[in-house]
């Protein structure tokens, strides 16, 4: 980089003939010239700190709650922060003095990038310095038995295992007899040959708890017994000897066993094993490859039984789908069942006083149904004072209580430690969103991308990475998933309360971010060296002023009062600023001086007041997402097509409900020269203007588009623009009115990945008929309707030619008096929805129809009066809504017996 802009200074002093600009050149010339080895030096203390990340990977997780380890580790983060800050602070500024160069500016600045890269000098000399004092601290502190994992696995796994000693016994053992029930019914299943049976779940869930009863009461009913705690860093030669030593017995284990290969180890262990019925226990399996590779060991079995423990989906995936078990939390009685026993071990029937049931059931509340958590905290209160004082003092510090446990943290870190770099970021990461909340995968994927924690690789783009991440991180029970979308995508995740507990314990030990009420965010002004911050809980009408020079992320969802103080400081003292969310938020102004944030990559205002976005924002060039979804922004700063690397654009708000019988979005003006923006992904939602289609053509990066206000003379070139979009996937294209009709024979869609598709506007034949469906009807899976305005039977028309949707709205739309779903229809459909449909008298639904159906609401039918024929065969129907219906409806409905009919529904709203 010095050699750029050395370059850039040469090309200057040659267009310059003041003297005084050319003594200042010269003297920056200088500076720079110190800087010709920055960039190997940067390199040398990239390679130094990779050097030293590779040794916390070896550090043995018994040792990671040793508090000078963790110390250690995050003097190491607290560097590799420095050197970030003062590489992006390079960047930034050889960049805009080559732009200063092209717009002759450069006299002007001449004398401020002298005293810029005097600053990044300096800095460099302190980076080397504290690289220095991180290596000198490792040799001082550490000892070498501390940095041989190998040696220590055995023990991280006992210690994690310890965990349930009172448990084992049949008494003591609660909310596990519907799975022991399964696991023996498949112990004792008709298969003759070997087969192989999962239990899987998070850490903690009590997998090895139930596997280990049910081991311990059936063994004695197999000829041939094992059971092996496989580490994570084991070879299959040592698993396949230890095997052999368990099912021959002392007396029969060949004496050169240790002389013994691979081949040779499993030849003797099918000699051992060929007419013996097996029991063998996998426990505590991270790889699949650990039973692959020992597989053919079990060949030709009869009735053998191999059972696998497992924290991760993939590796559960080795049982059929039959014989797969995925523990689920306990539910609350029996959490509270549990916590009794443990805690009142010694009195009559566990019974909990009185007056501790209010505090006890808030104390098992916490732990969310983990029993790990629920034993660990009885454990505790069962050596305590049963009064309620002393009860309601530990539920205060609960949270600390559980991330300090070490049988809590020896099961979870196990599960953190076997993440990658960039994983354990992301993992990290989600513990800055408040307890319980539904995190969004767009949002989560988009976060993860500014913060550099996934990259493009190959064909990938740096989404698709985050996406592949999120996904490893749920295949791991890391992350739970609360909802999926029509694809089967995450669409909302959440955390584990008691692994938020940990992963933010983890976030402050290694510097990695911080999440903090009212009162700890007045004390946040101490610590200069907070990366990232997440404040939540409180909602005050005085701002706290922050100083955080360090700070690179900002998440405050709902917290910001609409006094600016707070967000002023935070944008005039955190220069180095990459994300800012603030959705949810009081703020009604964004300041201008917003547009001095060089290294911003993501601005989140959605669904706060803001009314506008300074024009400062188009000096933001690094910036890759900006969500102002749902504020009160109507029109977009002219020079935001500057911003070349947006990436993700949302910028829909609602329509006026006064003026409309359902919510829908609109959408804001284009930006001028929009087709600058060419590495727009996400673009929703703009309205239709006559120069729309051409702008189009050159945002062939696209995977959402949503467009408003299209006009009959227009919607014909916007359509063909449109089908040429290589990577479309969601599409929402509305009428500028419910009577604009739009003419959808130029909508061919090149894009096989285009799923989802919603529709507002009459269409100009009055029939669904067109190439759109007939061409591309089998790729979608979500398809939403309105303002149309038919002859027809819109299900009858659709079903033949949408046979994978998933998803079907129908809405504020005309058509003929009987719906019909034909016979087999819709195979895949988990929801339909009907509504605002005036002519509707009749729904028919044909056998066979909506095999998968899950949600089924029909609302706004005036006309409907008959209970809709073949309803009670909806077997999988789990939520029904019949809302705003003909008023003799309810009386059918009590007539036909349809409720009882119906009693597998879990929500019935009549």
């Amino acid at each position: 980089m010095a050699e750029a802009v050395l370059l850039a200074l040469t090309k200057i002093a040659s267009v310059l003939a003041n003297e005084t600009a050319k003594k200042m050149l010269a003297k920056l010339s200088e500076k720079v010239n110190n800087l010709r080895d920055l960039n190997d030096k940067i390199e040398l203390i990239r390679m130094q700190l990779a050097t030293m990340n590779n040794v916390i990977r070896k550090i043995g997780t018994v040792y990671l709650t040793d508090d000078v380890v963790r110390g250690w580790i995050g003097e190491v983060r607290k560097v590799a922060y420095h050197v970030e800050d003062v590489m992006d602070k390079y960047t930034y500024h050889t960049v805009q003095m080559e732009e200063e160069w092209f717009l002759k500016k450069y006299f002007i600045k001449a004398s401020h990038y002298v005293l810029v890269f005097t600053q990044i000098a300096e800095e460099v000399i302190k980076i080397e310095k504290e690289i220095k004092k991180v290596i000198e601290l490792k040799e001082l502190w550490f000892q070498p038995s501390q940095l041989v994992a190998d040696q220590l696995i055995e023990m991280e796994r006992q210690r994690s295992h310890d965990n349930f000693p009172l448990l084992i016994k049949d008494e003591d053992l609660v909310g596990i007899e519907d799975n022991r029930r399964m696991l023996m019914g498949w112990l004792y299943s008709d298969e003759l040959d070997s087969t192989v049976i999962t239990v899987s779940g998070m850490g903690g869930l009590g997998k090895t708890t139930l596997v280990t009863n049910v081991y311990e009461r059936e063994k004695i009913n197999f000829s041939a017994t094992a059971w092996m705690v496989v580490s994570q860093t084991y070879t299959i030669e040592a698993l396949l000897r230890k095997l052999l030593m368990k099912v021959g017995g002392e007396q029969q284990v060949p004496p050169n066993i240790d002389k013994l290969d691979v081949y040779d180890l499993k030849e003797k262990l099918k000699q051992k094993l060929k007419t013996r019925k097996c029991l063998i226990v996998l426990d505590d399996v991270w790889d699949q490859e650990v039973y692959l590779q020992m597989s053919d060991a079990f060949q030709n079995l009869q009735s053998s039984r191999i059972i696998i423990t497992t924290r991760k989906n993939h590796v559960a995936a080795l049982a059929h789908p039959t014989r797969r078990l995925d523990i689920q939390p306990l539910g609350n009685a029996q959490a509270f069942d549990l916590f009794c026993r443990r805690t009142f071990y010694n009195e009559k029937d566990h019974a909990c006083p009185s007056d501790l049931v209010e505090v006890a059931t808030s104390i098992v509340d916490r732990c969310q149904g983990l029993p790990l958590a629920i034993v660990s905290i009885a454990s505790l209160l069962s050596s305590r004072a049963q009064t309620y004082y002393i009860w309601n003092q530990i539920y205060k510090r609960l949270r600390s209580e559980l991330s300090n446990n070490d049988h809590v943290r020896a099961v979870l870190n196990l599960s953190y430690h076997d993440l990658s770099g960039d994983l354990r970021n992301c993992f990290l990461y989600c513990s800055l969103f408040p307890e319980d909340y539904p995190i969004p995968r767009e949002s989560l994927v988009r976060l993860w991308v500014a913060e550099g924690f996934a990259l493009s690789k190959e064909n990938n783009t740096a989404e698709e990475v985050a996406e592949g991440n999120l996904m490893e991180l749920i295949h791991r029970n890391m992350l739970v998933v609360m909802e999926n979308d029509e694809q089967g995508r995450v669409s909302t995740c959440t955390m584990h309360d008691i692994v938020r507990d940990l992963a933010l314990s983890v976030a402050k030990e290694e510097r990695f971010g911080t999440a903090n009420n009212y009162r700890a965010m007045i004390l946040m002004d101490r610590d200069k060296d907070v990366r990232r911050l997440s404040s939540y809980g409180w909602k005050d009408s005085t701002s706290v002023v922050v100083r955080l020079p360090r700070l690179r992320t900002l998440v405050s969802l709902g917290t910001i009062s609409s006094s600016p103080n707070m967000l002023l400081s935070i944008l005039s003292e955190s220069s180095y600023l990459t994300v800012l969310e603030l959705q949810d938020s009081e703020i009604t102004e964004v300041p201008a001086s917003i547009g001095n944030l060089f290294n911003l990559r993501y601005i989140g205002l959605r669904r706060t007041k803001v009314r506008s976005l300074p024009d400062s924002v188009e000096k933001l060039l690094n910036l890759q997402t900006l969500d102002i979804k749902q504020t009160k922004i109507e029109k977009l700063p002219r020079g935001i097509s500057k911003v070349k690397k947006l990436r993700h654009l949302v910028a829909d708000r609602y329509a006026d409900e006064k003026q409309s019988q359902f919510r829908y979005f609109i959408g804001m003006q284009a930006p001028k020269d929009l087709s600058n923006l060419v590495e727009l992904q996400t673009l929703e939602t703009v309205e239709a203007s006559k120069d729309l289609a051409e702008q189009l053509k050159k945002l062939m990066q696209l995977r959402t588009l949503w467009i408003d206000n299209i006009s009959a003379a227009d919607c014909a070139n916007i359509f063909a623009s449109l089908s040429n979009m290589p990577l479309l996937s969601n599409l929402l294209l509305s009428a500028k009115d419910e009577n604009e009709p739009l003419c959808f024979e130029a909508l061919k869609p090149r894009s096989t990945g285009l799923h989802r598709l919603i529709i507002r506007g009459q269409w100009a034949k009055g029939t669904l008929q067109c190439p759109l469906f007939r061409g591309h009807g089998r790729h979608l899976k979500y398809l939403a309707l309105s303002w149309c305005h038919l002859s027809e039977d819109p299900l009858e028309m659709l079903a033949p030619q949408l046979p994978n949707l998933t998803n079907l709205r129908l809405n504020n739309m005309r058509s003929a008096s009987t719906l019909v779903l034909p016979p087999g229809s819709f195979p895949h459909l988990k929801l339909l929805v009907l509504m605002h449909m005036p002519n509707v008298k009749k729904l028919v639904i044909g056998k066979g129809a909506l095999r998968c159906i899950e949600g089924l609401y029909i609302v706004s039918l005036a006309e409907l009066d008959k209970v809709p024929q073949g309803m009670e065969s909806l077997r999988t129907l789990k939520k029904l809504s019949l809302v705003n219906l003909h008023r003799g409806f309810l009386t059918e409905w009590n007539k036909s017996g349809m409720h009882d009919k119906m009693q597998h529904v879990l929500d019935i709203r009549v």
